[in-house]
């Protein structure tokens, strides 16, 4: 099936750049449409089915949120993702209560943006597949626990979502979702990095079991998350998780989950020991050329052709040559590039792609 996507900026740069990195897709069932304003937006919607809206917050005439609720006037199914550089609290959460897929501000996040598009036209996910499903798919007894045991503990704690998460940073298991899924893929790639980050603590501390906690309080959700293994953690997100009068209880029926996806994963073949001693593999032995060859090449005579290349260079000192080379490489870069597809270090910074930092 062919999804249409319309992208709508008044920055061509902008447009420029998302299209660019749609085409990185693998999946090549998406048919991509552009507008820079929202009355050429609507245009577009009235040509062709639009399956997900890409739109700036803030456009020239109506606003990305009166765009959104003409076209889903047109296609009521439209996934519409919100990209903006603004950042206030309050107008972020006006795009998310008027049904946003997802949101993201200056600059946009590539590896999010394109997650959300997979998951929003549903193609096969590319960027952050989820692991459960090779596992639930061949209707595994250990798999099918894990979930029941997220979900139990979700359904007795409030919880907005749990997710059961690998080294690589994908999702072993889930239930549930964030209250914004816009930034999973940074969101998980950083906390799988304090997960590594604790592995290496463990070890100075000669621990043999991984015992860390990691506690945020606040923000569109309380956020707890534990190892359960030296390549598992457990991530839970909801309101109130962490408060004072219920952190206790939430740690304690986290660390019950923890002991039995543990359990679930041994019966699955992952251990959780912690390994704080290990061999290392000695470096092959450096080569010893061979003393012949060695000695054919000392006695070996140049060609003429590369003594005459030798007595070239030998008329430039290093200076020289060195000299050359830098003033030819800032020449280079001084120059515009004639690719429409490119932008410059100053073009980006003043679109607010990159920071001035």
């Amino acid at each position: 099936m062919i999804r249409n996507l319309l992208l709508v900026d008044d920055q061509r740069e902008i447009l420029r750049l998302l299209r660019s990195s749609l085409e990185t897709l693998k999946n090549k069932d998406i048919n991509l449409f552009e507008a820079q304003s929202g009355e050429e937006a609507l245009l577009e919607s009235s040509r062709a089915q639009i399956h997900m809206l890409v739109t700036d917050y803030k456009l020239p005439g109506i606003s990305g949120v009166e765009l959104m609720h003409k076209v889903r006037a047109r296609h009521p199914e439209v996934k519409v993702v919100f990209i903006s550089g603004m950042t206030e609290k309050k107008m972020r959460n006006e795009m998310i209560n008027s049904g946003a897929f997802a949101i993201f501000e200056k600059p946009v996040p590539m590896a999010d943006f394109l997650d959300v598009v997979e998951r929003g036209l549903g193609l096969v996910q590319t960027i952050f597949p989820p692991e459960i499903s090779a596992d639930i798919e061949a209707s595994d007894e250990p798999a099918t626990r894990l979930s029941d045991l997220l979900a139990n503990f979700r359904q007795d704690f409030n919880a907005d979502a749990v997710f059961l998460l690998n080294e690589r940073g994908l999702i072993h298991a889930r239930t549930g979702n964030l209250h914004d899924p816009s930034m999973e893929v940074s969101l998980i790639s950083t906390l799988m990095a304090i997960h590594n980050t604790s592995l290496k603590v463990a070890k100075h501390n000669h621990q043999e079991t991984i015992e860390s906690y990691h506690v945020f309080n606040g923000g569109d959700h309380d956020l707890l998350f534990i190892p359960v293994t030296q390549v598992h953690a457990l991530l839970v997100a909801g309101k109130g998780l962490s408060s004072e009068d219920q952190i206790l209880d939430t740690v304690r029926g986290l660390m019950a989950l923890r002991s039995q996806v543990e359990k679930a994963l041994s019966s699955m073949g992952v251990t959780g020991e912690l390994k704080l001693n290990s061999t290392p593999i000695p470096a092959p032995p450096a080569p010893v050329p061979a003393k012949r060859h060695t000695d054919q090449l000392a006695k070996a005579t140049p060609a003429p052709e590369m003594e005459a290349l030798l007595s070239q260079a030998s008329g430039k000192s290093k200076a020289d040559s060195g000299d050359d080379f830098w003033e030819s490489a800032a020449e280079d870069l001084g120059k515009k590039s004639t690719n429409p597809n490119v932008l410059s270090l100053d073009e980006a910074k003043k679109m607010g792609l990159i920071s001035n930092e």
